[in-house]
């Protein structure tokens, strides 16, 4: 009785699969030899790589972020103040820098720019982080062949909105490369208000002055801008408390000056005590109005020092750094593998080429 063969046209059977694996396993092991060599070859590379490899330097910063969102025991007092038709700024603590923002605050590009751009002191000489970053990383090598990059340079102090068109485009760029690769900004759990910074890169001075700097600028930059309009109102306020208290005090003197005039004035001339009798006024005025602006002054106070975000630092990179980089017998390994794998897989599909050229014809 002949057997049925049930395979489709165009279908491989699971005999006919294995009979395939076992001929492509003698066809390897035929080819050890080239294998080994060329293994063996990856593994020198990879020795090399791991002997010559510099290693990256990871700075890592963490901060608590306390951020006061609602006006709490002010709201009565900004209630009366406001009254007085007065914006003590309460409860503005929201915007566009609340909660998580911050996080994309400190990958943004400003903030990036504004690090590298910031003068620092290296070994008493003083320059910018980004001319450290090219310095560690040789990029000006790369600038040889391009004449309008030759004098190009990033020095301390110089004037932002007077950069060319090349330093924009070579900023964009480690910029970019920065918040892709160097850069990690991330909470350490969902439900804390603790952020870390971590830095990486090939020196271990840049990780650092970078980690530290880049928090500062965020820090100095959200805590002004959350503050701005409160800070507006009490800068206000005080203009005025001074002005009145100079009118205060030009009204008393006033009064002094009238009474010297006429120190023994006749009591039936009453025209001689009117220059008196206003400053009189003036004076009771003026004090009334200061009372009330100092009062709403020191509420705008005590409501700008409550909306004032807290940061506060809690690990700050430490010298020397945590330093990462190829072992050895890790490189040893890894090249003999890649190689290894590469030249199997080239095999296979030599040999699977070959067969199907010769069934075609």
């Amino acid at each position: 009785m002949s057997q049925v063969n049930n395979t489709a046209p165009g279908e491989i059977s699971l005999k006919d699969l294995i009979l395939k694996l076992r001929a492509i396993r003698r066809y390897l092991l035929s080819k050890w030899l080239i294998i080994v060599v060329i293994g063996s070859t990856g593994g020198v590379l990879g020795f090399i790589y791991a002997l010559y490899q510099k290693p990256n330097y990871s700075a890592e910063l963490s901060f608590a972020l306390e951020d006061s969102q609602s006006p709490g025991g002010l709201g009565a007092a900004m209630g009366i103040a406001s009254q007085f038709g007065i914006d003590l700024g309460g409860g503005s603590a929201g915007g566009a820098f609340s909660g998580d923002n911050i996080l994309a605050l400190m990958k943004s590009r400003m903030m990036i720019e504004t690090t590298l751009l910031t003068p620092v002191s290296i070994n008493n000489k003083e320059q910018t982080l980004v001319e450290l970053y090219i310095s560690f990383n040789d990029v000006r090598k790369s600038w040889q062949e391009k004449p309008q990059l030759k004098n190009v340079a990033f020095l301390p102090k110089s004037d932002r909105s007077a950069f060319s068109l090349e330093q924009d485009s070579i900023l964009g760029s480690f910029y970019k490369q920065i918040a892709k690769s160097n850069l990690i900004v991330d909470k350490l759990d969902k439900k804390s208000s603790i952020i870390t910074v971590k830095v990486t890169s090939k020196n271990e001075l840049f990780s650092k002055l970078f980690t530290e700097i880049l928090v500062k600028n965020v820090s100095d930059f959200y805590i002004k801008t959350k503050t701005k309009k409160s800070a507006d109102n009490v800068n206000v306020l005080q203009k005025q408390t001074d002005s009145v208290r100079r009118e205060l005090n030009a009204a008393i003197n006033g009064v002094a000056q009238s009474a010297d005039v006429n120190p023994n004035a006749n009591p039936s001339l009453q025209i001689l005590r009117v220059p008196s009798q206003r400053r009189q006024v003036d004076v009771q005025a003026n004090q009334a109005i200061l009372t009330q602006l100092v009062t709403n002054l020191e509420i705008s106070k005590l409501s700008l020092r409550k909306e004032t975000p807290l940061i506060q630092i809690v690990d700050r990179p430490i010298l020397p750094l945590e330093k990462t980089k190829i072992g050895k017998l890790r490189g040893i390994v890894s090249g003999a593998a890649l190689f290894g794998f590469l030249t199997v897989l080239f095999l296979c599909v030599k040999r699977g080429l070959k067969e199907v050229m010769s069934d075609n014809n």
